[in-house]
Formats: C-alpha cells, sequence, structure tokens
C-alpha cells in the first residue's frame, strides 16, 4: 500500500539507457496543456442573464377562480339558448306563494300541488323555480318528482348528480343550500359581498321570510332547465 501511494504521488519517468530516470514528456501534464481551457469569444462576450420568476398571491389565485366560475356560468347561459328561461330576471321581493295558508304538516296538512308539505323551505323554492320558468299552475315544470327529494339537505348532491352546475358564486334566481337541511331563493345579488334570500320556515314557522347574509354562507343550486 505505501508504494502504491508513492508512485501516485510521483511524476511520471522514463528509464534512460544505462539506468537512471528522466521526466516523460507523454505523460507530462505541462508539455500536454490539460489544463488550459479555451473560451470561445463568442461564448465569453455573451451578457449574463437571470431568468425572473414571479410570485402568484393567493389573491390573483382566488380571482382567476372567481372569473373561471363565471365563465362557466357565461357558458352554461350560452348552452341554454334564446329561450324566455336563459336567464332569471329578478322581481320584487314579496309573499307570492300561494298556499301560504295551507295548514303544515306539523299541525296535519298535506303535499302541495307540488308534491312537498305546504309552507317547506322546498315547497316555497320549487314554486319560484316554476315561477321563474313562467309556469304558474298545473301543470308544473318542476315538482318533487323531477327536482329534487322533500329532505332540502339531500339537494345539493341531487343536483350534481342530475348535472345540474352548483357554485360559490350566486345568480338571481338561484337556490341558497345550507347543509343544516334549509334552501332558499336567491332574491339579489348585492355589492357588498352579501345576498338578498327569500325562504320559508327558516325558524320553523313556516312562514315567509327576507334576509341578508354573506356570500359565503351557502351554496348556489343554479336553476335547471
Amino acid at each position: 500500500m505505501p508504494a502504491l501511494v508513492g508512485t501516485i504521488a510521483l511524476p511520471a519517468y522514463a528509464i534512460l539507457p544505462g539506468g537512471g530516470f528522466t521526466a516523460s514528456e507523454r505523460f507530462s501534464l505541462s508539455v500536454a496543456e490539460a489544463q488550459d481551457v479555451s473560451v470561445s469569444e463568442l461564448a465569453s462576450g455573451a451578457p449574463v442573464s437571470v431568468d425572473g420568476f414571479a410570485v402568484t398571491t393567493k389573491a390573483e389565485i382566488d380571482a382567476a377562480a372567481a372569473e373561471a366560475e363565471a365563465a362557466s356560468w357565461a357558458a352554461e347561459l350560452a348552452a341554454r339558448g334564446n329561450g324566455a328561461y336563459t336567464t332569471v330576471t329578478q322581481q320584487a321581493e314579496g309573499d307570492d306563494y300561494p298556499w301560504w295558508n295551507e295548514t303544515p304538516d306539523d299541525y296535519g296538512g298535506g303535499l302541495s300541488p307540488l308534491r312537498y308539505y305546504y309552507r317547506e323551505c322546498v315547497d316555497f323554492v320549487a314554486w319560484r323555480l316554476n315561477r321563474d320558468a313562467g309556469v304558474t299552475s298545473a301543470p308544473w315544470k318542476w315538482d318533487w318528482g323531477n327536482l329534487a327529494s322533500g329532505s332540502a339537505y339531500a339537494w345539493a348532491d341531487e343536483w350534481t348528480s342530475k348535472g345540474w352546475p352548483t357554485s360559490s358564486t350566486p345568480v338571481v334566481g338561484s337556490v341558497a343550500w345550507f347543509p343544516y337541511n334549509h334552501v332558499a331563493y336567491v332574491q339579489s345579488v348585492n355589492g357588498d359581498g352579501t345576498v338578498t334570500i327569500e325562504e320559508y320556515n327558516q325558524n320553523s314557522d313556516h312562514s315567509y321570510h327576507v334576509r341578508t347574509i354573506p356570500v359565503g354562507e351557502a351554496l348556489y343550486l343554479y336553476p335547471p332547465v
């Protein structure tokens, strides 16, 4: 092992005739110019550049997501054609529910013509979806059979299963869905980050109410066609 180390550490030598050693030009790094590096003038004259990196902020990501949702909704409306129900026109607030004085289920009442119990949140919203579609009497466009079940809690999943759009962005005429088994009708979308909703039975009183809530309190089920 010491001999090996010693051999590596010494420069290369050649044996002369008659004995003796001389440095071998064949293995001389100096002669071979192995340590010289030639750089092209084009390369040495090239400017040095550093790529810039832009950082996307959360606000920018949120804004892009909102724009994408708006574009998706615009495409949805465009796909609906030019019929009267392409968009929902905002109407005046007010209790136009036609069965406001019927006996609710809590007191032995029955089903409305829409086949939900009278004066429940789901029956009121189903009425509004029919009204916005231009239908205010039988044959109804929407009822329990083709809209959603009698449990408001299930409406979001049923909307999804039917391929109907839902969004965190409200539009007039959409359904405000709350995970605590309640739905309401979006009357207006306000410029301050709130929405005004109309509803029945929000306080388990089977009565009409109007509230203004922050947009983020509900999921919005867009009107079906």
